[in-house]
């Protein structure tokens, strides 16, 4: 029922555009729930080892980065599929 709703909503605009709103969200979603975890995860780590605070926020800025790197690409990859 919610589907046929959805594609009724979108027949106009195509349901390519709708895929690829719905992985840029996806996306996005994934990559702050990475991100959260990192930071939580380092929090943790720095509460247990204070004498290693500079190598854990080392370790997680590089990890944020590839994370954050991933979800530029896949959001990129829609935006193609979107305008081309």
């Amino acid at each position: 029922m919610l589907l046929s709703v959805l594609l009724q909503a979108v027949a106009g605009v195509g349901i390519s555009k709708l895929g690829a709103a719905i992985g840029a969200g996806i996306a996005v979603l994934g990559a702050g729930i990475g991100i959260g975890r990192i930071g939580s995860s380092a929090m943790d780590a720095i509460a247990r080892q204070p004498n290693a605070t500079n190598d854990v926020r080392a370790n997680m800025i590089v990890a944020a980065a590839l994370i954050e790197g991933v979800a530029l690409i896949a959001v990129v990859v829609c935006l193609l599929t979107l305008f081309i």
